[in-house]
């Protein structure tokens, strides 16, 4: 008896927070549109519509640098509440075609559609169906790629780009790949790609053709996971889990570059109160607790520093997070000198916040229950709704994120009673 080979859906966005926007502002539509901020602002490109992916806008570029590129580009702010409540649109079409979703990010998901035929048809007829689906309940465009893992259906989804359709029959992975090149693995960065390209690799069927204990010998167990990726096989890196299984993040960050660099002490304070707040949030959210927090701090020049410390006990709470990072700050800023960016970061979790303290355990519940009122608040209203005091001077807009704070079907962990 042969096993059907599994059948994995990535499905993609078409050009997201910009179709987002196109709805409520449908005078944006075939317009050069960049996403992230205005054109004089240091921050980089969200997303770019395809009129302005013509001109070379990509995102992750600097806006400035879109700016010269695409000069009569309208630039928008974004609307990150906006992306949250279409996510979880899409993420509700997609529950009604398989049971196994996994959100990559706010636009990007995996299904697995192994067994589903007799509900929605042979692969293509399915995609078919969740196309039109998905465009009745959102409005809003996906390219789907086809493939008996989720690292070709990801690579096939960009070949489907836009709004269609693309399979890789089973059997076919190695030749579909063959002729790609290496920087379109999923998880080869430019640094694998440079040496990949040191030693003669350029494809991925050279890549395919070297031998995995070679491969394991130059790069060690990445080696080993870059030679499944060439066959085609979900091997490591991106690909551990399996679809719709949560997977514990190893750390969870925000950071803050200013339009203009500062050395104004109290505005660099409510900013580091603004950033642990969102960190903390989001600790809350998956239920983690922080045992070390880490303060990123970078000068005009460029000159970078991390510190971090551990503490005695882990937390989630927003005043704590504060509390560490700022002595960290004040420990390593050259007091007066311009800062150019602010980063928080918390990480090596725990599942429960320890032994509370003792001498006031009264103040730890009202904390956690105000800042439980307000992450409610923020589920409803966005995450500007509230926030702390100290951190309002320091106020800035959200960074538009691939991974925000209430991306859906991310379930929240059940969180232990103190």
């Amino acid at each position: 008896m042969s096993i059907s080979p599994r059948t994995i859906f990535h499905v993609d966005m078409d050009a997201f927070f910009v179709s987002v926007e196109e709805l409520f502002d449908p005078s944006l539509k075939g317009k050069p549109v960049v996403v992230g901020g205005q054109r004089d602002e240091r921050g980089v490109v969200s997303a770019a519509s395809y009129a302005a992916r013509k001109f070379g806008v990509h995102s992750a570029m600097p806006l400035r640098t879109a700016a010269k590129l695409c000069p009569k580009a309208i630039f928008v702010n974004g609307h990150p509440e906006r992306y949250r409540e279409y996510s979880a649109k899409v993420h509700e079409v997609l529950g009604h075609f398989s049971p196994l979703v996994e959100m990559a990010s706010v636009d990007e998901a995996y299904l697995d559609m192994t067994g589903t035929e007799r509900l929605h048809g042979r692969p293509l007829q399915a995609a078919q169906r969740l196309h039109d689906s998905m465009k009745s309940n959102t409005h809003l465009n996906c390219s789907i790629g086809i493939g008996t893992s989720r690292l070709i259906a990801k690579v096939s989804s960009a070949k489907a780009k836009p709004n269609g359709v693309f399979w890789v029959l089973p059997g076919r992975e190695a030749k579909f790949l063959a002729p790609l090149a290496v920087g379109d693995i999923p998880g080869v960065g430019k640094v694998m790609e440079e040496k990949l390209h040191a030693i003669g690799i350029q494809k991925i069927g050279d890549l395919a053709k070297l031998d995995d204990r070679d491969l394991e010998n130059r790069f060690g167990k990445w080696g080993l996971a870059l030679a499944g990726k060439s066959r085609g096989e979900d091997a490591g890196g991106w690909f551990d889990n399996e679809v719709g299984e949560n997977v514990d993040p190893k750390s969870i960050s925000h950071e803050h570059t200013f339009d203009e660099d500062t050395g104004d002490a109290e505005r660099l304070q409510s900013t580091l109160m603004r950033l642990s707040e969102m960190v903390g949030r989001r600790l809350r959210e998956g239920g983690y607790f922080a045992r070390t927090l880490q303060l990123k701090l970078r000068y005009k020049d460029f000159t970078t520093i991390t510190r971090a410390h551990s503490l005695d006990q882990p937390t989630q709470m927003d005043h704590h997070i504060f509390e560490q990072t700022r002595r960290l700050f004040f420990a390593n800023w050259k007091p007066g000198a311009p800062v150019r960016l602010l980063g928080v970061q918390a990480s090596n979790f725990e599942s429960g916040p320890g032994q509370l303290d003792l001498l006031e355990p009264k103040r730890d519940e009202r904390w956690k229950n105000a800042l439980a009122a307000a992450d409610h608040l923020r589920d409803k209203f966005g995450e500007a709704a509230i926030g702390l005091a100290r951190g309002m001077k320091g106020g800035f807009r959200e960074r538009i994120h691939e991974n925000p704070a209430a991306l859906p079907g991310k379930g929240k962990k059940k969180r232990p009673e103190a």
